[in-house]
């Protein structure tokens, strides 16, 4: 009756081994395999008849794991047995399968060891997972730290919690002085604090902030603008455990559309105060510019002259031909600097004008018309125009201020493209995912020049702020001001790159229709039928122009730097003439004295 229940538990065991979920084998003492369940045989691909008696460390494991496994296997002969440990088993087709050990001794009925059973859990597409998750969150890290972005985080409770390098250039605190500090109470400035801490608030709840200006104050003081996105962090189950900060220094930007600011408003000064005649035409010669002194001198107010005619209804039929002819230069580009323009009211001449012409130009340098301007103010109505158009430009750049961040793999083919690269060339995700990146989207001729920064990239050697000149979907050029950071899985080995990017089109595009602007000015004021000087503070000359040098007699290098009331104002009006200045030079502006 024993042997036979004895008999009966056997069977079950050998039952329950043979049908477990979970791979189980046995050894001899000799190490040769005397288990050798169905999950083994299916993970493996070797069957229980190929494997029965084969030495398991020589047959089913590689050579360099040999040693160890031998190890824990003669340890657990000897009756030390181990738990968890990471075997590497080898499959018929030679495919790797990690397997979750537990080495258990075999005792027969007196209690003598006479092998090993080993029952375990095949963890490979788990080790696969993780291995993939840590990738993931070091291809994150490493983004977020080499941005060309200054990106921080913040905790539940508003302590930092992420601090990158452009976050340090940009603040002067290195991040071992911020991690952990509240950011707010730390980095913001306190009549900042309430309107801050909100936004950070609303992020917390789980809503997005984008485009929010962040007034950051530096280590030493200084304060900069920053435009930022606040994102909800979340965990594991969804909840939210923080924010994410990533933002773009406008600073410079700021003080640029404060200067544009400026000088919109030191035009209007000289437009409301000027003593001189303007008007403009279109490309078809019809009034679109008119102003008050032009209407004092000609008699007809502005609503009267707006989109008619100007050569057939305000020039005597004499002049037609060539007023017609200097307005067809202005409109060729060639720019007239003196024509006498007659202008008539009902058959009687009201004023004869001494006027410059000069081409009028669109935002895409097109021609457009002709401004015509008498003495020294013929930018007026062009700066003023420049002037929105510098603002429009500003606040189109403010609003595209996110970075653009795509990434290629070994082969160059786009393996990351985020919405503001898709929203910048116009190819959706989906659309550039698996394309050439320097092939599909760079232009013919700097294509050996990007594919020259992908290659040191995916060879270790990282680039920064490379200005990469990208074609849009619709042949819109762009110019962004690029990092490139190589791409590493979680063995450390390369497998492609990210690009971090900031775009500088608009801010190219400023900066050389400001210099346009500049070199218009110039040319205005050194030709301007009227004469024209200026001074600094200290009375000294620093504008002398072809005029003044006519009507003077001395050259511009004989009058700069020299003092303007000493030089060349009589003794009777010295004093009066200094009165003058000097109320200039506090901000009272004297006209026609």
């Amino acid at each position: 009756k024993v042997m036979g229940e004895s008999k009966r538990v056997a069977d079950d065991l050998t039952r329950l081994i043979e049908a477990a979920n979970a791979p189980i084998f046995g050894i001899d003492r000799d190490g040769k395999v005397s288990e050798w369940n169905r999950k083994t045989a299916e993970i493996t691909g070797f069957s229980k008849s190929e494997a029965m008696g084969k030495s398991l460390v020589n047959t089913f494991i590689h050579l360099d794991h040999r040693a160890s496994v031998s190890d824990v296997l003669t340890r657990a002969l000897f009756g030390d047995e181990s738990s968890n440990y990471e075997l590497p088993l080898f499959t018929k087709a030679g495919e790797p399968r990690d397997i979750l050990l537990n080495a258990t001794a075999r005792r027969d009925a007196k209690g003598d060891i006479i092998g090993v059973v080993g029952v375990g859990q095949d963890i490979t597409e788990f080790k696969k997972a993780s291995e993939r998750a840590q990738r993931i969150a070091d291809d994150l890290t490493r983004l977020i730290e080499t941005a060309n972005a200054p990106i921080f985080g913040i905790d539940l409770q508003g302590s930092v919690t992420e601090w990158n390098a452009k976050a340090t250039d940009i603040s002067g605190y290195s991040k071992a002085e911020s991690i952990g500090k509240h950011l707010v109470n730390t980095f913001i400035h306190l009549e900042y604090r309430s309107s801050v801490a909100e936004v950070l608030q609303n992020a917390l709840m789980g809503r997005d902030v984008a485009n929010f200006e962040l007034p950051l104050y530096t280590k030493s003081g200084k304060r900069r603008e920053i435009l930022l996105n606040a994102t909800p962090r979340r965990g594991d189950d969804g909840s939210v455990v923080g924010v994410l900060g990533v933002g773009q220094d406008i600073t410079e930007l700021n003080q640029q559309r404060t200067e544009a600011l400026r000088i919109a408003d030191d035009l209007g000064r000289i437009i409301e105060t000027a003593n001189a005649p303007i008007f403009g035409v279109d490309i078809h010669g019809h009034v679109t510019e008119w102003n008050l002194k032009l209407a004092e001198l000609s008699q007809f107010p502005s609503e009267m002259a707006v989109g008619q005619s100007l050569v057939s209804k305000f020039v005597t039929e004499d002049l037609k031909a060539s007023v017609g002819h200097v307005l067809l230069k202005a409109l060729n580009g060639e720019h007239t600097p003196s024509f006498e323009l007659p202008l008539v009211k009902d058959g009687e001449q009201k004023a004869v004008l001494l006027m410059n012409a000069a081409t009028r130009r669109g935002q895409n340098n097109e021609v457009i018309g002709v401004i015509c301007v008498g003495q020294d103010i013929t930018q007026i109505n062009a700066m003023a125009a420049e002037q929105q158009r510098i603002a429009d430009d500003l606040a189109r750049l403010i609003d595209s201020a996110n970075a653009p961040i795509f990434g290629v793999d070994l082969n160059g083919m786009v393996t990351e493209w985020n919405r503001k690269a898709a929203d910048m060339l116009g190819y959706p995700k989906e659309d550039a995912i698996g394309k050439n990146m320097v092939q599909c989207f760079i232009e013919p001729e700097n294509r050996q020049s990007v594919n020259e920064i992908l290659v040191k990239a995916l060879q270790g050697s990282e680039t920064a702020n490379y200005a990469l000149p990208l074609m849009s979907k619709h042949g819109k050029r762009y110019t962004v001001l690029l990092n490139a950071t190589t791409r590493r899985d979680a063995k450390g080995q390369i497998i492609g790159v990210v690009g971090v990017g900031q775009d500088i089109t608009q801010l190219n595009q400023v900066m050389a229709d400001s210099k346009r602007i500049a070199d218009d000015l110039t040319r205005l004021i050194e030709t301007a039928n009227a004469p024209i000087f200026g001074i600094n503070t200290a009375g000294q000359v620093t504008e002398w122009n072809r005029m003044v040098a006519n009507i003077t007699g001395y050259s511009k290098a004989e009058a700069l730097g020299t003092d303007l009331v000493s030089n060349f104002i009589s003794e009777q009006y010295k004093d009066s003439v200094s009165k003058v200045l000097k109320e200039a030079l506090c901000g009272k502006e004297t006209a026609n004295f």
